[in-house]
C-alpha cells in the first residue's frame, strides 16, 4: 500500500511539472518581473558626506578658556553635532566682543570683567563656562584643624590687598569670627608656600597654583576650609560663553548645537583623569610647556553638564549672575540693574540637556 502511495505521488508531481513547463521544456520559465520595475535594481549610491558648519571661536591663551573648546575639537564633540571649530586667539574679552561685531567670530569666551558689556546690551550670554575657584582657604590637618572655627588663634597666613585678603574675611564672617580670632600673618603672596609647607603656618589664604604646591607637600594632611564657590552669593567670578545679540536671534539651531557639544566637552574635563589630556591640548595650542597649563587646572570650578542645569533649574545661576551685576554697579560699570534673563540665554541651556 506504502508503494502504490509513493508511485501516485511521484506521478502527480511529474504531470505538475510537464504543465508548468508548458511540454515544450524542462526548464522552468524564469519568474516574471513586476510591470513598473526593471529586471535588475541599481547599486544604491552611499550617501554624500555632509557639509559641516564653521564656527570661528574666540579665545584668550590659558587653560580656563581653552579646556572646554579643546575637548570639544578632539574628541569629535562639535562634529557630532554637525560644526567645525576654528580658533582665533584675543588678548581679552572685550576684543573678542569688538571681532564679533565686526562679523569674524560668531562665539566667544569671556572671562568676568567683560561680563559687564553683556549686561550693557553688547552680547548675549547662552552657556556659563565655568566659575572662578582659583581662592581657597587651606589648613594643615595635623594641626588639628578640621574646619574654619578650628583656625582659633591659629597662625593663618595671608596676602593683604588681594583675594587671599578677601576669601580668609570671607570664610571668618561665615563662621561668626573676626581676624582678631586667630594669629594672622601678612606676608609676600610669594612666601605663603614655603611657610605653609614648612610648618611656619597652620593655615593660609592663597590660589591656584600655590594652592596645588601646598597640596602636594602635604598630602594627606592637606585640607580645604573655604574656596571662591563657598561664597559664591557674595561674589562670583564667572567665565561665559556668548554671541552677539543679532547672531542669538538669527542661529539659535545653531547656538543649540554648540551647547551640546559644550556639555560633552564639560564632562570630559571635569574628570580628574582627563586633566593631563585636556592640560597637553591647551599647551599645544597656547605653544607653551604642559606643565604650565597643568598648574592652571585649579583655576576654576569645573561643573559637569548634569551640575551646570541643575543649578540652572534651582536659580543659582541667575544668582551668581545677578551678585556678578551687582558687583559692576557698585564699582560704576553699569549704571542701572538690568533682569538677568535679558542677556543670560537659560533656556538654551535647559533645552542643550534635552
Amino acid at each position: 500500500m506504502k508503494k502504490l502511495l509513493a508511485f501516485v505521488l511521484a506521478a502527480a508531481m511529474a504531470l505538475s511539472f510537464a504543465a508548468c513547463g508548458g511540454g515544450t521544456s524542462s526548464t522552468p520559465a524564469p519568474a516574471s518581473q513586476p510591470a513598473s520595475q526593471p529586471a535588475s535594481q541599481p547599486a544604491s549610491q552611499p550617501e554624500a558626506p555632509k557639509e559641516l558648519q564653521e564656527i570661528v571661536v574666540g579665545y584668550m591663551a590659558n587653560y580656563a578658556s581653552l579646556a572646554e573648546v579643546v575637548s570639544g575639537i578632539n574628541k569629535g564633540y562639535f562634529e557630532e553635532q554637525g560644526l567645525t571649530v576654528k580658533l582665533a586667539e584675543f588678548a581679552d574679552g572685550p576684543t573678542i566682543i569688538a571681532a564679533m561685531e565686526s562679523g569674524s567670530v560668531q562665539v566667544g569666551y569671556i572671562g568676568s570683567g567683560a561680563h559687564k558689556l553683556c549686561i550693557n546690551g553688547k552680547a548675549k550670554i547662552f552657556c556659563m563656562a565655568h566659575v572662578g575657584n582659583a581662592d581657597a582657604l587651606v589648613a594643615d590637618k595635623s594641626k588639628g584643624i578640621n574646619g574654619v572655627a578650628d583656625l582659633k588663634g591659629k597662625i593663618v597666613g595671608y596676602s593683604s590687598g588681594t583675594s587671599s585678603e578677601q576669601i580668609l574675611k570671607y570664610a571668618l564672617e561665615a563662621n561668626g569670627m573676626t581676624m582678631n580670632d586667630i594669629k594672622a600673618m601678612e606676608m609676600d603672596a610669594s612666601a605663603l608656600v614655603t611657610a605653609m609647607t614648612s610648618g611656619s603656618l597652620d593655615a593660609c589664604a592663597a590660589w591656584s597654583p600655590m594652592t596645588f604646591t601646598i597640596q602636594e607637600q602635604l598630602g594627606d594632611n592637606y585640607t580645604v576650609l573655604a574656596d571662591n564657590m563657598s561664597f559664591s552669593d557674595q561674589s562670583a567670578s564667572v567665565a561665559s560663553w556668548i554671541v552677539t545679540n543679532e547672531y542669538a536671534e538669527k542661529n539659535a539651531d545653531t547656538i543649540l548645537a554648540f551647547t551640546k557639544a559644550l556639555y560633552k566637552a564639560k564632562d570630559f574635563r571635569a574628570d580628574e583623569a582627563n586633566y593631563q589630556q585636556v592640560a597637553e591640548w591647551v599647551a599645544e595650542q597656547c605653544k607653551t610647556d604642559v606643565d604650565s597649563a597643568y598648574q592652571q587646572r585649579g583655576d576654576a570650578k569645573w561643573l559637569t553638564s548634569a551640575e551646570l542645569v541643575a543649578a540652572v533649574k534651582d536659580g543659582s545661576v541667575e544668582s551668581m549672575y545677578k551678585v556678578q551685576q551687582e558687583d559692576f554697579i557698585k564699582n560704576g560699570a553699569v549704571e542701572a540693574e538690568v533682569p538677568v534673563g535679558d542677556y543670560v540665554m537659560f533656556d538654551n541651556m535647559l533645552k542643550a540637556a534635552e
